[in-house]
């Protein structure tokens, strides 16, 4: 057997000192080789004026697919939302307006991959419309250049539910809510279904929920002739929408 000699300790000691310090050298080299390129797809510009002029209402809706798709595989885009922020200053120029529920677990940026700037985004539980909703859509749209209106349901709507469930908001003092309810139940009373009418039926309740948004887009047709006449031109799209909250795909119900 061979005898380790001081001088054969001294040499690999020495190399693996080397070593070492290659490695150390090369690590922060790897490392802001890999922040320029998270950099680089970070995105800090928003939706101009000529970016949205340029888009047709077809165009828009499917760029807001291919957002949801984005959502659903867990893949959104980075955005720096500070220079983001400070260049939406200088105006806004979103593609859409959405009106949503106001149920916390439909957050509808992220559900169509969006940032500052992007869309409007109008909330009331049970996405129904009221004056003061639908002239913030003629807002949106006839002033700011909003190319699409989406009025987006969602499975398990408590609105809706309520609604299906007789809840009766009057005998507990909200009559505020009662009024609310009042406005969903023609959605209720105008499905045709065979089978359990309850919340109980899945089915039954979706498909009330996406009646009540459809219903909707119905409504804002006729409170608004602006919007009706700019969608007769082909310069609006109005359209209806479901999202599932458990895959997290929205259906559009003009596919």
């Amino acid at each position: 057997m061979k005898k380790i000699t001081l001088q054969s300790v001294g040499i690999l000691a020495s190399l693996f000192l080397a070593s070492c310090q290659e490695t150390k050298k090369t690590e922060p080299v790897e490392q802001e080789t890999q922040q320029e390129l998270i950099e680089e797809k970070v995105v800090e510009s928003i939706l101009t004026a000529e970016e949205q002029a340029d888009m047709t209402p077809q165009e828009i809706v499917g760029r807001l697919k291919k957002g949801n798709e984005n959502f659903m595989n867990n893949n959104l885009t980075q955005r720096d939302h500070s220079a983001q922020r400070r260049k939406a200053m200088i105006g806004q120029f979103p593609k859409a307006i959405v009106l949503s529920c106001v149920d916390s677990r439909v957050p509808v940026e992220d559900v169509f991959d969006l940032g500052i700037g992007d869309i409007f985004v109008a909330r009331v539980a049970g996405n129904i419309e009221n004056a003061d909703i639908v002239g913030s859509m003629e807002f949106a749209t006839a002033v700011a250049g909003s190319k699409v209106v989406i009025v987006m349901g969602h499975t398990a709507c408590g609105a809706v539910k309520s609604t299906i469930d007789q809840v009766d908001a009057k005998a507990l003092g909200m009559n505020s809510l009662a009024d609310l309810i009042d406005e969903i139940q023609p959605a209720v009373e105008e499905t045709e279904f065979e089978g359990e009418r309850t919340t109980k039926n899945i089915e039954f309740t979706d498909l009330v929920i996406n009646n009540n948004a459809m219903r909707t887009v119905m409504n804002i047709r006729q409170q608004s002739p602006t919007m009706a006449k700019m969608e007769d031109e082909g310069e609006l799209m109005i359209v209806s929408a479901l999202y599932n909250m458990e895959t997290g795909k929205v259906t559009f119900n003009n596919d």
